[in-house]
């Protein structure tokens, strides 16, 4: 059978739902964070990037589990995708959060990655305010790699945010 490769408003909204239960800081990265700063869907979403405070990441593991997501990549510290047949993927970003606000996430080569205090933010969607990852640090966590057509979209979706 085929995984299911799109996480619509409906999937995204039930994960929102869901995290929001586990009372835990988080935010909404990539695509569908971008999607939210934009208060509209531009496009299609294969997953739900979500950064979230790292010290829970045992509990939001277990959470996942029960709600019948089952891990397909582990890259922790950094990244660990989950997938769930009907409500797609979703990536989840372990964050070291500092008093200051600021954060960190490990990178994939023993390196890390900073984020500014002024990087968490949120956004009117669906008449629900949702945490999510400034447009500022959007755009730079767009660069460094090779840009997918996703990537491109979203870049030009940002820039009518960013002038």
């Amino acid at each position: 059978m085929a995984k299911k490769e799109i996480t619509n408003k409906e999937n995204l909204m039930e994960v929102l739902n869901f995290l929001d239960g586990l009372k835990i800081e988080y935010w909404i990265d990539g695509g569908w964070g971008i999607d939210i700063l934009l208060g509209k869907q531009n496009r299609v979403h294969r997953d739900i990037d979500v950064d979230f405070d790292g010290k829970f990441t045992d509990i939001l593991l277990d959470a996942l589990n029960v709600k019948g997501y089952t891990i397909i990549t582990d890259w922790r510290p950094s990244r660990i995708e989950l997938y769930h047949p009907e409500l797609g993927y979703i990536d989840i970003h372990p964050l070291i959060i500092s008093e200051d606000g600021s954060a960190k996430q490990a990178g994939l080569n023993d390196d890390w990655y900073d984020f500014k205090a002024e990087w968490f933010s949120s956004a009117l969607f669906e008449e629900r305010i949702i945490p999510c990852i400034s447009a500022e640090a959007q755009k730079l966590f767009h660069s460094g790699y090779e840009l997918r057509e996703v990537d491109k979209i979203d870049l030009k979706n940002l820039a009518s945010i960013l002038t």
